[in-house]
């Protein structure tokens, strides 16, 4: 079985800066780490390859500093390291990260399952896995809890919804991404370290992945940040100890008032 885990390396949450001129993320000289959702992505991979056999291929797009997570998900159990890295990738959104992934994808070629974390500290869009799915036409499922069988070609899950969960029944190739109930992440091996330290790097660029500049990056992203700021947080307000039937009558009151 060939899996491929997608990582996102992002700052640490005490750590953001954001580059007033374009709104985007400052990666450079910020303390940066593999984005938690990935680590149960990373672990449910080497899980399957215990299982069933195989081979695990973690990609990620970013700036070179990436390496370090990459190196950190072989330390973890990953076997093969990829990088996506090109000052034409910078300012992407989730449609060309994805369409960016997707490429990478492709030129693997024989892949089985594709696991994200169900989505990045850094954004919480959750769009990315869906996005890579949809650009290779093959199915998916989110938000997954447990992987339940594979088998005659076939994967079984069970997603996490609201209320319970359901249990889904997908062709492979498959998309995945995963919950954090899924799994425990273990810690690095000794063995895994050691390893990390000199496995190959491998490094794609956009013409690597024959990819055109208008699609990737700011250029090739629809959706653009127009502008980052912190609510304002406002203090004061009233507080009232009163009968429900007196609230409501001082809250409706309150919303005439304000024209509401």
């Amino acid at each position: 079985m060939n899996i491929i885990v997608c990582i996102k390396q992002v700052p640490d949450t005490t750590d953001i800066k954001i580059d007033p001129a374009n709104n985007t993320l400052i990666r450079e000289g910020v303390e940066s780490i593999i984005n938690p959702f990935d680590l149960y992505a990373i672990e449910e991979a080497v899980r399957l390859k215990e299982k069933y056999g195989g081979k695990i291929t973690a990609i990620s797009m970013g700036p070179p500093q990436v390496e370090t997570s990459l190196r950190e998900a072989v330390a973890l159990g990953v076997d093969e390291i990829i990088l996506l890295t090109d000052r034409k990738f910078a300012g992407a959104d989730t449609w060309a990260t994805s369409l960016t992934l997707s490429e990478a994808v492709k030129k693997i070629d024989n892949f089985d399952i594709i696991l994200f974390g169900q989505q990045a500290i850094d954004g919480d869009t959750a769009q990315v896995g869906p996005g890579v799915a949809a650009h290779l036409d093959i199915s998916q499922t989110c938000f997954v809890k447990r992987i339940e069988t594979i088998e005659n070609n076939r994967i079984v899950v069970e997603r996490l919804m609201e209320d319970g969960y359901d249990r889904i029944d997908l062709p492979l190739p498959a998309a995945i991404t995963v919950v954090k109930e899924i799994n425990i992440p273990r810690l690095p091996s000794l063995r895994g370290k050691r390893t990390a330290k000199n496995i190959e790097l491998k490094v794609w660029t956009a013409d690597d992945l024959e990819l055109k500049e208008d699609n990737i990056g700011l250029n090739g992203s629809p959706t653009q940040v127009i502008k980052i700021f912190s609510p304002e947080h406002k203090k004061g307000g009233k507080k009232y100890e009163l009968p429900s039937e007196e609230l409501v009558e001082i809250l409706y009151n309150k919303l005439k008032e304000l024209g509401k």
